[in-house]
């Protein structure tokens, strides 16, 4: 019996969970919401929330789960990418519990857990949903990272294509921000938008080479068409309404604008993962990252997958944002594989996988 603790820091969501034998036993998790008054997260803020919660979170994973710490065969935990702040809290801690424990450290990619969070068992007592067969693609999707994963095995993977300057998470945000709507504002525009017409405002998909994705062009005119208030989405100087104009607009418009941006968005993402099952050969086909959740793109993503006959899959909501599971169950695969770090080790803000 294998059993793992694993630790998430990556950025405000502080959570513990236990993996014994690649099934997940609990899974805690602490929000902040220290940070919605500033619209955004303030990472000094972040890492001293981490030091307040890591040690009752890493206790209530264990209790949650029945397991004493002296039983635990590894402790795994996130290295990087991260606020370096935060990713140092974790890392700290779980080095320390390993050297304490004698126990052996794994340190895990948090964009690799994302992935291998479609491996987790379902929870549910006598369900047995199917899985990916190797080699399978995986459509990441977060607010710091948007990527096309070849996967190979659980610990081989290979970006084949990225985001070349901001992620579909940020540009969500972004959008969220200019239309007023406070933070978090990607879960609100996902909210208004199955109020909304998604045919109504046209915005541009950006002509992008090979299977990678930008995003930046897209919030510009955003930016633009809401300056204008709907007029047009193309900046003219001398032609920007005034800020009760626009705030009209957005007000009377806000489902409509909402569903209208997710829908262009979505259909970036889906594109370049449609061109890459094309090129790879691939039907096996996941979705995954804190964006996986939108139901806009969990419904588009299963239709296209009926249209072209793929095999799909998407992690079950609370595996979607950050949390401690997906690092338990990467940490788990990785221990099979005796893939283990040294008390050397040191977290990073951008490590390549």
């Amino acid at each position: 019996m294998t059993t793992i603790l694993a630790i998430e820091s990556s950025c405000d969501e502080t959570s513990a969970a236990i993996c014994i034998d690649g099934k997940i036993l609990s899974n805690i998790i602490a929000e902040q919401k220290v940070h919605e008054q500033y619209g955004g997260v303030v990472p000094e803020l972040a890492s001293r929330a981490h030091m307040q919660n890591i040690v009752p979170v890493v206790d209530a994973a264990l209790k949650s789960a029945n397991i004493q710490l002296s039983t635990i065969n590894a402790v795994a935990f996130t290295q990087s990418p991260g606020l370096i702040g935060s990713l140092l809290v974790g890392s700290q801690f779980a080095k320390s519990l390993a050297l304490s424990l004698n126990k052996p450290l794994i340190a895990v990619h948090h964009m690799q857990a994302h992935v291998v969070a479609n491996l987790i068992p379902s929870s549910t007592e006598g369900r047995n949903d199917p899985k990916p067969n190797f080699p399978f693609l995986c459509l990441t999707v977060s607010g710091g990272h948007t990527q096309i994963v070849f996967c190979e095995s659980p610990t081989k993977m290979k970006v084949i294509g990225e985001t070349i300057d901001d992620a579909a998470g940020e540009a969500f945000d972004k959008s969220a921000k200019l239309l007023g709507l406070p933070y978090p504002g990607g879960p609100l525009i996902d909210k208004y938008a199955q109020q909304g017409d998604a045919s109504r405002f046209k915005f541009p998909e950006p002509k992008i080479e090979g299977l990678d994705f930008s995003f930046s062009g897209l919030k510009t005119s955003i930016l633009y068409f809401l300056q204008n208030a709907g007029k047009s989405n193309l900046y003219k100087t001398g032609f920007m309404a005034n800020e009760d104009e626009k705030n009209e607009f957005i007000k009377n418009n806000l489902a409509d604008i909402c569903a209208s941006i997710q829908q262009r968005i979505v259909t970036i993402l889906l594109n370049k993962l449609k061109k890459a099952s094309i090129q790879t050969g691939i039907t096996d086909i996941c979705l995954a990252g804190g964006v996986s959740a939108n139901s806009g793109l969990r419904k588009s993503f299963e239709e296209m997958g009926k249209k072209y006959h793929w095999n799909t899959f998407i992690p079950a909501f609370e595996y979607c944002t950050d949390n401690a599971a997906m690092i338990a169950i990467t940490g788990y695969y990785k221990f099979l594989a005796g893939q283990f770090s040294d008390l050397s080790v040191t977290a990073s803000a951008r490590a390549a996988w």
